[in-house]
């Protein structure tokens, strides 16, 4: 057994102690850590809402490296844990593999699709809300350039810069839309630093609001915002508070309510793939007593009237991922 193997060995058996009561939950962070305050805690948040009003309990494991994967994987169904709940696209070409040795255990993974008939696969129509903050950009920016700092670059946070880019021209054709990307590795996700550099240079250019959907290095984007006295928006949790007054929303992506109803139905829940977008609120923009005052009732009205739009199926929004382009830049 290599040294590496009996590192992964030690770190699954600390997060899976003997005896794991059967039936009991599981879920399985990304990298980057559950409190990112982001993707990662919106799922915690919502494994914590299920404890909190069921009593019950589940295991987690929070991933140092990706190699830990297929092992937290495989110990968790070993221990007979389900359903199991993995967050973050990564999962996807591990639990192809996994799922098939275990068809007895239920397997939810959001962000990405795998066909399985014991897999729920959770997507979100993420340039949906995109488009709706990439509005509300335009409207509140007094120099018509904004900006987008995304994560690791894949097509999925292609997918947010582009809604986003979308909703921005919508309202302001003349508008300037500044991006730029953390990184190609998972390690794009956890840099704050990074991010805060980024930000600093896009404001360099007259930037004066600034998407982040970068995990925890989005921490970094919104911390830099407020320093320099412009505007941030957060992503998938509501990041309002971080920064009251200076984060004028967040695009909310409900994964918290993904893994609490993953939880509550147990080992009955219902398998396939699902897509939730604006008409399922399955996205959507955040609105509250941090920034109130930020948020214009011209503002609420126009975002309000497209959110109808495109949940009715009225007002198409490009989604990056169905053929890697963007219609706006």
């Amino acid at each position: 057994m290599t040294l590496l193997h009996k590192a992964l060995e030690a770190t699954a058996a600390l997060a899976l102690s003997a005896g794991a009561a059967l039936a009991e939950p599981a879920l399985i962070y990304d990298l980057g850590g559950k409190f990112d305050k982001s993707f990662n805690e919106a799922a915690f948040n919502g494994a914590e809402r299920w404890k909190a009003e069921t009593g019950g309990s589940y295991r987690e494991i929070e991933l140092q490296s990706e190699a830990q994967r297929q092992q937290a994987l495989r110990r968790f169904a070993e221990a007979g844990l389900n359903p199991i709940v993995m967050a973050g696209f990564a999962f996807g070409s591990v639990l192809e593999e996994v799922a098939a040795d275990y068809p007895d255990t239920v397997f939810q993974i959001i962000d990405t699709r795998v066909d399985a008939p014991n897999v729920r696969a959770i997507e979100y129509s993420e340039h949906e809300g995109s488009y709706l903050v990439g509005m509300m950009a335009a409207m509140a920016s007094k120099s018509g350039t904004v900006g987008f700092v995304g994560g690791m670059d894949i097509p999925l946070i292609r997918k947010f810069a582009c809604g986003y880019a979308q909703g921005v021209k919508a309202v302001n054709p003349d508008a300037t839309v500044i991006q730029n990307m953390t990184g190609t590795t998972p390690a794009a996700w956890a840099d704050p630093v990074k991010g805060g550099e980024l930000a600093r240079a896009q404001i360099a250019q007259g930037v004066d609001v600034i998407y982040a959907a970068a995990g925890s290095t989005g921490v970094g984007v919104l911390q830099t915002a407020a320093d320099q006295g412009i505007l941030s928006i957060g992503v998938d949790s509501n990041q309002n508070h971080l920064h009251p007054g200076q984060v004028l929303t967040s695009m909310i992506k409900r994964v918290d309510l993904a893994v609490y109803e993953a939880l509550t139905a147990g080992a009955d829940l219902e398998t396939g793939y699902v897509v939730l977008g604006l008409a399922e609120d399955g996205v959507g923009y955040a609105l509250d007593e941090h920034n109130k005052d930020l948020v214009s009732a011209e503002m609420i009205a126009a975002v309000d009237e497209a959110k109808a739009r495109i949940a009715a199926g009225d007002l198409a929004v490009h989604d990056y991922m169905t053929d890697n382009t963007c219609p706006v830049k």
